[in-house]
């Protein structure tokens, strides 16, 4: 508990999760979200999801098949949306396995997460237009 809160704050203040455990969990998140978006390995799985086929982006065609998934494409490669549930279940496997700190703090935690993972992303996405 924080003690140095004690005159300020008359209720206990809840535990959260370490700095350790934040950053692990953080970073896991991020790099799963990037083997799901991006990485090359997930090619064929994520071209069946979206129903992609055969098309290519670089076969002079703009046009993407009829039955091309859209919104799939845009919540697999959003790191605020797939970021978002990605780090909540990497939090709830966290909590189940290692420790339950209660559900504010879960909530308060899973946002910060899903922040921590978009600004890896961007940051990730920014280098690479830095360096290219």
């Amino acid at each position: 508990m924080a003690s140095f809160l004690s005159p300020f704050y008359a209720a206990p203040v809840p535990e959260l999760i370490n700095w350790w455990w934040f950053l692990l969990l953080g970073l896991a998140s991020w790099r799963f979200f990037r083997l799901l978006a991006e990485d090359t390995i997930l090619d064929k799985p994520r071209r069946r999801l979206l129903r992609l086929g055969d098309w290519q982006e670089d076969d002079g065609t703009q046009n993407l098949p009829e039955d091309y998934r859209e919104e799939w494409g845009i919540f697999i490669t959003c790191p605020y949306c797939a970021g978002f549930w990605i780090s909540g279940l990497a939090l709830t496997l966290y909590s189940i396995i290692i420790e339950w700190h209660g559900l504010f703090a879960f909530l308060v935690v899973w946002f910060a997460l899903s922040g921590l993972v978009a600004y890896l992303a961007k940051g990730d996405e920014w280098l690479n237009k830095l360096t290219s």
